[in-house]
């Protein structure tokens, strides 16, 4: 499933985080690129050991952990591999996988990815993040502050950034549930009983609904 998520961060969030990056000093992005994404992996990072880094990592993952949307849609486990990326004119990112296991010294899955769009699509040209498939290409570029969250497993790129600057944070979910038609399922019915209950309250519908999500995760998490 691909969904926009908008809103994650406040815009006092949003404005500290661009403030840092006035000061910070990036790094070459093919740092932390597969051996095959290095050939197509044209931008600029924050070094990830930095202390300011790690500070931001973590602002960035209790955001998403206080969105109810993310919650519901990736059921996560643990948010990792958070990455904060700086596009200048002519930088781009060629159509890559991202691998299946991220990490140093501990393997986390990469079920599902995102990318946190932090400055308006105004403010730059390009730069879209493209996620291919057999039915077409879809191309997308967000409000700050929204997130675009897709399947690892697919095929994706982010076209050269023709003016301005692209700045964006990129992660990584390891989901409770693997498999992404049951991370689906579950939240199909946890949007129905969420409806439910704002409509009548409580109700033995809204129970057997609630019964069946609970034991479908049970059956189905890992």
């Amino acid at each position: 499933m691909i969904a926009i998520i908008d809103d994650v961060l406040a815009p006092e969030e949003l404005q500290e985080i661009l403030t840092h990056f006035d000061r910070a000093d990036f790094v070459d992005g093919k740092k932390t690129a597969g051996w095959h994404a290095k050939l197509v992996k044209n931008n600029m990072q924050l070094p990830s050991k930095a202390t300011s880094t790690q500070e931001l990592r973590k602002q960035v993952k209790e955001a998403l952990i206080r969105n109810k949307l993310f919650q519901a849609l990736v059921q996560p486990k643990i948010v990792h591999s958070l990455l904060f990326s700086r596009y200048e004119v002519g930088m781009s990112y060629g159509t890559h996988v991202d691998n299946a296991f991220m990490g140093k010294g501990e393997f986390w899955r990469s079920d599902i990815s995102f990318t946190l769009f932090l400055c308006e699509p105004e403010g730059y040209e390009g730069g879209e993040l493209v996620i291919e498939a057999s039915d077409g290409d879809r191309a997308y570029k967000l409000p700050s502050g929204s997130a675009l969250v897709y399947p690892s497993s697919t095929l994706h790129r982010v076209n050269p950034v023709t003016a301005g600057v692209r700045f964006a944070a990129v992660g990584w979910v390891q989901s409770l549930v693997r498999d992404p038609d049951k991370r689906e399922i579950l939240f199909d019915l946890d949007t129905t009983r969420r409806s439910l209950f704002a409509k009548g309250g409580k109700t033995i519908e809204f129970d057997l609904i609630s019964k069946s999500y609970a034991n479908l995760l049970r059956q189905w998490a890992d």
